[in-house]
């Protein structure tokens, strides 16, 4: 049988209030031998707290929905492990969700986070996201938006880094190094994320007066199939290039199979990455990529969503943009 929180006050012999701040932890004015009795009662019926139902009376589940596009991406895991950990710092629990990319299965999900009376939602988008003001209108909780930005979606803000800048910087390294026919594998342009970095390799190549052609661009999807399939694409059409600036290191990776396999020699052709993964600093050669806080940015969102709706903290008005810096490392895969 299903105890419920009268259950154990009777079987304690105590209130339902005494109860309630007993398994609240806001026990600090009861006596050392009433909350034993009612959690001698607790831990012998293995009783659970209906949260849910303290939610109806508090208003708060101390829950937060964290909506992620690919799990599968070493770079979500941290931003994960982020949210994680701010969260429990303060007895908040996560629901995971994970989209495969699906913009569907997203909006589907932002719909159950809601009917599950979560506090509010931390969202990375999809790469194929085209939301409407239908959908966006039913969700009524606050959001922030985490490493991509959205344009037409109404949100706190987001936490983020500065793209833009750290292209830029990449691009200005490989120009410096003598590389002169840098191609771009990037994301899917529509996203904010895959634009900026595309703006910071323009700029870099304006700035050096190396104007690059439109058709120097080669849009892929983040993962590293399409990093393998493009460079491939290239290399057997003969497209002459001579390193290659990717949209992120699965990108990078994929890309470096590909030369492996046509006896293509690097850092003579050099590659460079976005994200810093774990996975970029353990293989043969080391991948030159930019190093993004991956952990602090996941735990950076946490932080002012909860702040947000435990201390009513204002996030500096609707729309606002927290970004970190990003670092250059500078490896084997580049001269």
């Amino acid at each position: 049988m299903k105890l419920t929180i009268k259950d154990i006050a009777r079987l304690a012999n105590v209130s339902i209030a005494t109860v309630s701040m007993v398994v609240n932890k806001k026990d600090q004015r009861i006596s050392e031998d009433t909350k034993k009795r009612v959690l001698d009662v607790i831990d012998k019926y293995n009783y659970v707290p209906n949260r849910v139902a303290s939610s109806m009376v508090t208003k708060n589940t101390k829950s937060l929905g964290l909506v992620l596009p690919d799990i599968t991406n070493p770079f979500f895991p941290g931003l994960a492990r982020g949210v994680e950990d701010r969260a429990s710092k303060n007895n908040w629990n996560i629901i995971l969700c994970n989209t495969d990319n699906d913009f569907k299965k997203e909006c589907n999900y932002l719909e159950i986070l809601q009917e599950k009376m979560v506090d509010g939602i931390i969202l990375t988008a999809s790469n194929h996201h085209s939301y409407s003001s239908s959908i966006m209108n039913k969700i009524n909780i606050p959001i922030i938006t985490l490493d991509r930005d959205i344009d037409d979606v109404k949100h706190l803000g987001t936490v983020k880094t500065d793209n833009e800048t750290g292209a830029f910087e990449a691009v200005k390294f490989m120009i410096n190094r003598g590389y002169r026919k840098i191609l771009h594998l990037s994301g899917p342009l529509s996203v904010h994320t895959a634009k900026s970095r595309y703006d910071g390799y323009l700029k870099a190549h304006i700035e050096s007066d190396l104007l690059p052609p439109k058709e120097n661009v080669y849009q892929g999807d983040f993962t590293h199939e399409s990093g393998y399939n493009l460079a491939n694409e290239l290399i057997s059409n003969n497209v002459p290039f001579d390193s290659l600036f990717c949209g992120d290191d699965l990108m990078a990776l994929g890309a470096l199979k590909a030369l492996a396999e046509h006896n293509i020699a690097v850092p003579e052709t050099g590659v460079v990455g976005f994200d810093d993964v774990y996975i970029s600093d353990l293989i043969t050669p080391a991948l030159t990529t930019v190093h993004q806080p991956i952990y602090e940015m996941g735990f950076k969102a946490a932080d002012l969503l909860i702040n947000h709706i435990e201390k009513n903290e204002k996030l500096s008005g609707e729309g606002f943009v927290y970004n970190m810096k990003t670092e250059l490392k500078i490896r084997s895969t580049t001269k």
